[in-house]
């Protein structure tokens, strides 16, 4: 979470470019974006190459050589973020302008792969030598400071701050996923080596990268030891579609500085007909929009087919089970609205869920989650594509606390329901013998059944009334009358010294 310290640093970036007559918020946010992305190609660089020497694998630095650019043969070392920020303005600016932006342009061979495609309009827009060296010390001490913090999902804390900017101007009101809720999600499917993920609705890249990451702490042998798995992993196992091509080019930057070469990072409509994937992915993590209604002549006939309705947050989950093979899994968030909306299109897709599928968990989350940018209450819904039903019983729990303070501010506190989460659903079987009036339990199907499918947490959690019990009547009266006493007593008192007085 971003800190106010970090705010100040970001917003001084951002008066740079203001003062400087770049002044359009996206323009501002790209072009951070690539610097960070420079900065983030060196530092990865040298981390795979020590990661590569610990592992005993074989490991090519981009730096390492000579690299052509615009017909000229450019040392490798002078693309170093490290090495360039120590230039004087005039020549940092001309080495980032003509040698380090062409550079990071053309930086993957495959021409038709997602990177080269959102890097391809790509522009370099500062103006002058002056305001770049500028934005690099700036940015170098954001660096110095996440360092010594430890958080290392720097951009993700930036790109969080200005898109809340973009959306104060009135351009995009997007915001991002919060990171650990990411993290917590991916936890909660355990990703394997051999799956095909995806994401419909991708922004930044936020779940694809989480994956990733994921994959590399717990599978890292099965993946990176064996030529066919690791083969996968960098070309075929991650897919995300947006319409947003600025949010592309930054997924792809995001994809690329964590380790996945060549993932399929594609400018889609996912609820269109542009959208014929069925049947094609073994896991599925989204937070797609909530944007209210779509027009009919838009989305694809095959989801209105299953569920009419206009919302797109309904039209998504119909989508997902659309896209998942069989025995694929998802993890989504949806406003609570989904729970227990009462329209023919809610109940349908929730009976859908629980009756051709396996619904396997409903994870209620506080309304602060999303705060600043959004109050609403969501959830987390999990389930496994089955088409022959297999829902017994689902798990329902009632997260309080995610370790930040639920207002604007999002401060980090000690109270957190995440690490219990992930623990309980892996261990469901135990969570059977838990009462309703626990923070967690089991529900049968039939019963979610019996009340229209309706998967809100409040339908069937108990509230345990602690009965309070009071003093006899006689009692309170006769302690009341005591304590009149007393005051009488004091004002005799009060009055004898003022008249001695």
């Amino acid at each position: 979470m971003i800190t106010g310290e970090l705010k100040s640093k970001v917003d001084g970036i951002w008066d740079i470019f203001w003062a400087g007559g770049l002044t359009n918020p996206l323009d501002v946010i790209e072009q951070i974006t690539y610097l960070m992305f420079i900065h983030d190609l060196d530092e990865a660089d040298t981390r795979r190459i020590k990661e590569s020497e610990m592992l005993g694998l074989p490991f090519k630095s981009i730096f390492s050589e000579d690299v052509e650019i615009g017909g000229i043969k450019v040392n490798g070392d002078q693309l170093k973020w490290s090495v360039f920020r120590d230039y004087p303005a005039e020549r940092m600016y001309s080495v980032v302008q003509e040698k380090v932006f062409p550079f990071i342009k053309n930086l993957h061979s495959d021409k038709d792969s997602a990177y080269a495609k959102y890097m391809g309009d790509a522009i370099f827009k500062v103006p002058t030598p002056l305001m770049l060296s500028k934005v690099v010390d700036r940015l170098d001490d954001i660096f110095d400071d996440i360092s010594k913090s430890g958080n290392t999902d720097v951009r993700g804390d930036v790109y969080e701050y200005l898109l809340n900017k973009i959306a104060q101007s009135g351009v995009n009101g997007q915001f991002r996923t919060p990171r650990h809720i990411i993290r917590m999600m991916v936890d909660l499917m355990e990703p394997e080596s051999n799956d095909i993920i995806c994401d419909p609705a991708c922004g930044t890249s936020g779940f694809l990268i989480s994956s990733g990451e994921y994959l590399k702490e717990n599978r890292k042998k099965e993946i990176f030891y064996d030529k066919k798995m690791k083969e996968h992993y960098m070309n075929h196992m991650f897919h995300g579609y947006d319409t947003d091509r600025t949010m592309l080019r930054i997924g792809a930057m995001n994809m690329m500085t964590h380790g996945i070469e060549n993932p399929s990072i594609e400018y889609r409509d996912s609820l269109s007909d542009q959208n014929p994937d069925r049947e094609m992915y073994t896991l599925i993590l989204a937070n797609p929009p909530f944007k209210g209604s779509l027009d009919y002549d838009i989305v694809s006939t095959d989801l209105l087919k299953v569920c009419k309705t206009k919302k797109t947050e309904l039209l998504f989950l119909v989508l997902f089970l659309r896209m998942l093979k069989t025995g694929g899994r998802c993890a989504c968030i949806v406003p609570d609205g989904v729970l227990f909306g009462s329209s023919r299109a809610h109940k349908t897709i929730r009976k859908e869920l629980v009756e051709e599928n396996r619904l396997e968990a409903v994870i209620s989350m506080p309304s602060g989650v999303f705060k600043p940018y959004a109050g609403v209450s969501t959830a987390v819904l999990i389930f496994t594509k089955t088409c022959a039903g297999g829902t017994d019983d689902v798990w329902f729990y009632d997260m309080k606390a995610d370790g930040y303070s639920l207002d604007d501010k999002r401060s980090e506190i000690s109270e957190n329901d995440i690490p219990d989460i992930i623990e309980r659903f892996h261990n469901r079987d135990a969570e059977k013998e838990r009462k309703r009036t626990e923070q967690s339990f089991m529900v049968p199907k039939q019963e979610i059944a019996e009340n229209d499918y309706d998967l809100s947490i409040n339908k069937y959690k108990e509230i345990e009334y602690v009965p309070v019990e009071y003093p006899p009547t006689e009692e309170i009266l006769g302690n009341i009358k005591e304590i009149e006493n007393e005051i009488q007593t004091e004002l005799k008192e009060l009055e004898l010294l003022l008249k001695e007085n």
